[in-house]
């Protein structure tokens, strides 16, 4: 424009920005363009002339701070029983004691039962002699997976002869393994739960035929396609075997099971019926089952038994993994419904130690058995 002087941008920079009350004399030197040149990093330092690092003290190497390392100081867990729960309460809270190294042991032992389980998990519980406590073994060894996991469990009824699993729980219908073979329209839970009854531990039952006849024709086909729908739903599928070791439904539930729950007597024809059932396993081709297999020595009667529980329990150790003694318990002996809370403490503490054995087996990759 007329009367007014163009200035290159140099001098208005100058003139402008960034130091315009600096006497020219003090002004930093301009690069091209106008621009402060910019500043060389010093090849020692790491930075610009003038920077600084912090001195690290020699010896020490720096660490990432971390949420990992924050220090945390965890409350005590209440006392649930005996003198420590009850000055827990006497004080309002204010004293804990913490839980007793009996209380711990049962902490650990829940912990064990919860492990997750890969896909589903089958375990055949069987006794080559009756009236030793299979079916109850089933009942409690069930009823304290399905109360402490929250996940669904279930006991199926393969005793060809009539079974009476579904005696021990609430009858909330008539539908047995039959039924569910012969429904077309399986595809939710709901239409599976339809066929089974639940106890007050949530553990579900699929009731056996009940025309002793007609249960015969359970056969190796059908017990492999109940699997196959029930693996569908459940995490924990429990079957309480017949006392024979040849009916055709046994070759399936053997083929197809990841464990085995062995049941005997505190006497010497129980301990050889148990004995025949391993020697039998190992010889048709099922050794991995003998060395996976967990004992169980169910006492039927009160008082001491009239052999030595400690000899058998080393012979048993000797083949298994494992061996629990189960004693007499008044509730179970009634024969009727079961129901965890009635057993005597030292019946479902046996029978939660029981669980946490199995389920130690739980993280082993069993793909292999498919129905």
């Amino acid at each position: 424009m007329p009367g007014v002087a163009e200035q290159n941008p140099a001098q208005q920079y100058h003139q402008s920005a960034p130091y315009p009350d600096l006497p020219q004399q003090h002004r930093p030197a301009l690069g091209d363009h106008g621009w402060p040149p910019a500043q060389a990093e010093d090849p020692q330092g790491g930075g610009p002339p003038g920077y600084q690092q912090s001195a690290a003290q020699p010896g020490l190497q720096y660490e990432q701070p971390s949420l990992e390392r924050v220090p945390l100081r965890r409350a005590k867990r209440a006392p649930g029983s005996g003198w420590r729960r009850a000055v827990h309460h006497m004080s309002g809270g204010a004293i804990n004691p913490g839980m007793s190294a009996e209380e711990l042991r049962l902490q650990e032992l829940l912990a064990r039962i919860r492990q997750p389980v890969r896909g589903d998990y089958r375990i055949a519980v069987l006794s080559l002699k009756g009236g030793v406590g299979k079916t109850t073994t089933t009942m409690g060894l069930g009823s304290v997976f399905a109360s402490v996991r929250g996940d669904r469990v279930i006991a199926v009824d393969a005793n060809p002869d009539f079974g009476t699993l579904s005696h021990r729980v609430p009858l909330q219908t008539r539908s047995t393994v039959r039924d569910l073979l012969l429904d077309p329209s399986l595809q939710r839970y709901s239409d599976v739960r339809r066929h089974t009854s639940q106890a007050t531990s949530r553990l579900e039952v699929l009731a056996g035929e009940r025309d002793p006849a007609a249960s015969e024709a359970f056969n190796d086909g059908e017990y492999r396609a109940v699997a196959r729908i029930l693996q569908r739903f459940y995490n924990i599928i429990l079957t309480d075997c017949g006392t024979g070791l040849m009916h055709s439904a046994m070759a399936g539930v053997l083929e197809l099971a990841h464990s085995l729950v062995l049941i005997s007597s505190p006497a010497i024809d129980g301990a050889r019926s148990a004995a025949a059932t391993l020697d039998w396993l190992s010889l048709h081709g099922h050794d991995h089952l003998v060395r996976n297999a967990v004992v169980v020595i169910n006492s039927p009667r009160s008082g001491s038994p009239n052999v030595g529980i400690q000899q058998l329990r080393q012979y048993f150790l000797s083949r298994c993994r494992a061996v629990h003694i189960i004693p007499f318990d008044a509730h179970i002996s009634e024969g009727a419904e079961i129901d965890l809370h009635r057993l005597h403490k030292q019946t479902k503490r046996a029978y939660v130690e029981l669980a946490a054995t199995v389920a130690d087996d739980f993280g082993t990759d069993h793909r292999r058995y498919r129905p």
